[in-house]
């Protein structure tokens, strides 16, 4: 019998994938190791490998599908020996319709809410979890509308679809009565606007959906603290000026290295929650946002309280630009325990970032710019840097936040202890 490839889980959060693109095509031997296609996750691109030697036999869902649930059936290899005709023996999902189209703003889409004959009794409604809950909100039965997607699952534009042609129908009349005041509808943009709409990607999809979660449900706080850079800056230069190019340490890599000492010195700071115990963690990995296109990903410095600066600078290094390629491995991006998220070098001054469930706290850096500051009662000229303190209350006290940001003040004031 044909062997089965099924859609992976490329990562513990990953429920479904984009096939971006497929490396063998029918007929093409295959060998184990060989590079089979690639697929986009919620945080990259990711390439899989075939386990088995054979033959492509047949390619069940086509390169740039969205949406396609994990497990799901997606292609058949022949072993050796096999022929064609042995994938008719295989049971294969229903062949799912081509893509829909987006029409232009000013064309009707068409109605899709009344199925020839609904789901029976029991028998389970395919849908994409945006689709499920635009459904509920619009009070609509999801066993009346047909789905699009993959195998018939019904997706964001089935839902949109079925809520415009619900609208164009005739109302009946009805008796007038009070109506509650509802919060009035954002403008539609003028018939004459220029507007280009570009779909979402499974990331830029993933951050939308927990960032709205932890502002949701993380009770955030903030603690805000200037930093003065001088005596940092001065300790930069000067190893710097002992390393050559490649090995060179950044100001971020010595925020990196204070906050993972602060973490190491209040250690109920570094920890997550959840609904039967507070977890304290007792190694401090750092996860630090890294801007790609399309969204951002966080790699993760494990063990940073036990690592030196040329350490912590040389695994960054190596981390952004696989992040860049969209070359990390989940296990590189998942399971920090605190975040960072550096905005400094676009010149932002001071800013509060959301919290990256399930971690308790993220530290958001600004610009380190001149600044006047008062020392012994008279003016004089300082390098400042505003840090925030995002904090989830449910796991960190507002006095727990104030000492860690205490200590990380001091790291970055006195950077020499940072070397010992």
């Amino acid at each position: 019998m044909p062997i089965q490839i099924l859609m992976p889980a490329l990562s513990p959060t990953m429920t479904e994938g984009k096939i971006v693109a497929w490396h063998r095509q029918p007929g093409d031997p295959v060998q184990a190791g060989d590079v089979m296609a690639e697929i986009e996750t919620d945080k990259a691109t990711m390439e899989i490998e075939a386990v088995d030697d054979g033959t492509m036999g047949r390619i069940l869902v086509a390169a740039g599908t969205e949406s396609v649930a994990v497990n799901t059936l997606i292609a058949l290899l022949l072993e050796e020996g096999e022929g064609d005709e042995v994938l008719d023996a295989v049971s294969l999902p229903a062949a799912a319709p081509p893509p829909a189209t987006v029409p232009p703003p000013d064309a009707p889409k068409p109605a899709t809410a009344t199925p020839a004959a609904p789901p029976r009794d029991g028998e389970r409604v395919f849908a994409s979890p945006l689709a499920r809950r635009m459904a509920h909100q619009a009070g609509l039965e999801l066993a009346a509308i047909s789905g699009t997607g993959p195998n018939g699952r019904v997706v964001k534009v089935d839902i949109e679809a079925a809520i415009a042609a619900t609208s164009e129908r005739p109302q009946p009349s009805a008796p007038i009565s009070p109506a509650p005041v509802a919060a009035a509808a954002p403008p539609a943009p003028p018939a004459t606007a220029q507007y280009e709409d570009r779909p979402n990607s499974t990331m830029r999809k993933v951050i939308a959906r927990r960032l709205a979660e932890s502002k949701q449900t993380a009770p955030h706080f903030y603690l805000s603290m200037d930093c003065e850079l001088d005596a940092l800056l001065e300790v930069r230069r000067t190893l710097n000026a002992r390393l050559d190019d490649t090995a060179r340490i950044s100001v971020n890599d010595m925020v990196i290295r204070a906050a993972a000492l602060a973490l190491a010195q209040v250690p109920e700071a570094n920890a997550s929650w959840s609904e039967d115990a507070t977890r304290v963690y007792g190694s401090v990995d750092i996860s630090v946002a890294v801007a790609i296109d399309g969204g951002l990903i966080t790699p993760v410095i494990r063990n940073a309280q036990h690592k030196g600066l040329a350490q912590i600078a040389a695994e960054m290094k190596e981390l952004a630009a696989r992040a860049r390629d969209g070359k990390l491995a989940p296990e590189e991006y998942q399971g920090g325990t605190f975040s960072i998220s550096n905005l400094g070098m676009y010149g932002v001054r001071e800013f509060a970032a959301v919290i990256n469930p399930p971690q308790g706290a993220i530290l958001a850096v600004g610009e380190g710019s001149k600044r006047p500051v008062v020392r012994d009662d008279a003016l004089a000229i300082a390098t400042v840097m505003t840090c925030t303190l995002s904090v989830d209350h449910r796991v960190v006290d507002g006095a727990v936040g104030a000492r860690l940001l205490a200590a990380f003040k001091r790291l970055v004031e006195d950077p020499l202890l940072m070397l010992l």
